[in-house]
């Protein structure tokens, strides 16, 4: 609910998350970290704090994140500043231009200079397979974790892609987890039924 494209509320998500059977939530609201850090107190599962965050060429999430990074800065700036947080580096959607993915070009700026750490290779509300499947052929090719992510806005949609991976106990063996997990999922983008609420703000 942080993100202003979302309608779903903590207690909405909490009932979801208890529903699916979900063991780890990555929480990532756009240009926002507050919201994580609240709901890692009150949800019944794990929470990994992230920020989905918008630069001038694109998404790019960070994960394990103890500090909100503006957005609008540089893709390079943005990748420095989640692994000077000891976070990872995620590029979600990256070949789906209706998600506001990250310039191709960019990615692979970034992926040269070493500053990736994961590529989403199953995002739920990505229609196309043959983007999911791009998107799987670049990990191959250039060695990076895959994920999985519902990508949701709604609560109803929380759980429609995920990865199935083994246990971890600190961001190096989340990312080692991840190389050895599968991604599990299918698109689901159901209509999202607008309602009045005030969106709290991101400013830390």
């Amino acid at each position: 609910m942080w993100s202003g494209d979302s309608t779903t509320t903590p207690d909405e998500l909490q009932e979801c998350v208890a529903a699916s059977g979900i063991d780890v939530l990555c929480v990532t609201d756009h240009n926002a970290i507050r919201g994580a850090i609240e709901l890692a107190e009150q949800l019944p599962c794990r929470v990994i704090v992230g920020e989905e965050l918008k630069t001038h060429a694109g998404e790019i999430i960070g994960l394990f994140l103890t500090e909100r990074i503006p957005q609008g800065i540089r893709p390079e700036e943005a990748a420095r500043n989640i692994r000077e947080q000891g976070g990872i580096v995620y590029v979600p959607h990256p070949f789906d231009p209706i998600r506001n993915n990250l310039r191709s070009d960019v990615l692979d700026e970034l992926v040269g200079l070493d500053l990736v750490d994961g590529i989403e290779v199953l995002n739920g509300k990505t229609s196309l397979k043959s983007l999911n499947k791009k998107a799987s052929d670049y990990a191959s090719e250039h060695d990076l974790a895959i994920g999985a992510g519902s990508d949701a806005h709604v609560a109803e949609a929380i759980g429609a892609a995920y990865m199935q991976m083994p246990d971890f106990d600190n961001p190096a063996d989340f990312l080692k987890s991840m190389r050895s997990g599968q991604p599990v999922g299918h698109y689901y983008d159901p209509p999202r039924q607008w309602k009045p609420r005030i969106v709290p703000s991101t400013a830390d």
